[in-house]
């Protein structure tokens, strides 16, 4: 017995190592940073700093950004992902859906660019429909679209293996009952996939949080979120001690997302 508990406990040291190196050293480096101001001394003030009215505006920003495109990408995802179930080839038709993700984000972005721009495809089609080109980059609408595209195959695949697992006799039985097609969604088969409906959520709001490439070259930083704040504080800047403060309250925002939305799954069999 004692030497299958120390082979145990011998196991979890590769473990624990990667934790150590690659989640608490990172976290507690950008901490120690956020006590240093521009000279390298211990201060305060990039805390008091972050609770003035410009960096409030800019979390509440980022909050509401990430709240759209999550939204966004949920409406997208569920109906998508129960047609597919429904299909005959749904791991083929999954597969197709999850390879755009494999492509690098900077390509898809630059892609979107010329999409978008005045002489971009998207326009010429205005065109033929008699209207005017319009500038469709470097607003909210084009953020907001690109980003619900960047992050759907990721709200997809959760919701398909939720749905993909749900007993459908569960769903025959309250038709049975009577219940209506919405009825039957409402009270059964949303219940019983809200797991994957949280996870979907989950890796879609926190990423979304600290989006910043995006927000460059597709909103031409009219968006400014945390992100884009924590870059333009390492980079710009040069103020590595505000950046990493910017940095420590968007991991105990994601912290809390993870929190709130986190859950034991429940399963959808029976």
């Amino acid at each position: 017995m004692r030497s299958k508990s120390a082979a145990g406990r011998g196991s979890l040291v590769p473990y624990l190592l990667w934790v150590a190196l690659f989640v608490i050293a990172p976290i507690a480096l950008v901490l120690y940073y956020s006590l240093l101001d521009l000279n390298g001394k211990f201060t305060l003030h990039n805390y008091a700093n972050f609770f003035t009215p410009a960096y409030l505006k800019m979390t509440l920003n980022s909050f509401w950004y990430a709240f759209l495109i999550t939204l966004f990408t949920l409406v997208f995802a569920y109906p998508t992902a129960y047609v597919i179930t429904k299909t005959k080839h749904k791991q083929l038709w999954l597969m197709l859906l999850i390879i755009p993700s494999w492509i690098n984000l900077l390509l898809k972005t630059y892609a979107f660019i010329g999409i978008f721009g005045l002489s971009g495809p998207l326009n010429a089609f205005l065109e033929t429909l008699g209207f005017a080109p319009t500038q469709l980059l470097f607003t909210d609408f084009s953020f907001v679209f690109v980003s619900v595209y960047i992050f759907i195959p990721f709200m997809i695949l959760p919701i398909f293996n939720s749905l993909d697992r749900l007993n459908p006799t569960l769903v025959y039985a309250a038709r049975d009952l009577g219940a209506s097609g919405w009825t039957a969604f409402r009270r059964v088969i949303l219940p019983l996939t809200i797991d994957g409906v949280k996870s979907g959520i989950q890796v879609t709001f926190i990423p979304a949080l600290s989006l910043f490439m995006i927000t460059r070259l597709i909103a031409g930083n009219k968006v400014i979120t945390l992100g884009t704040a924590i870059e333009q504080q390492f980079l710009v800047a040069q103020n590595w001690g505000m950046g990493s403060t910017i940095a420590v309250f968007l991991i105990l925002m994601m912290a809390a997302s993870m929190f709130f939305a986190g859950t034991k799954s429940r399963g959808g069999r029976i």
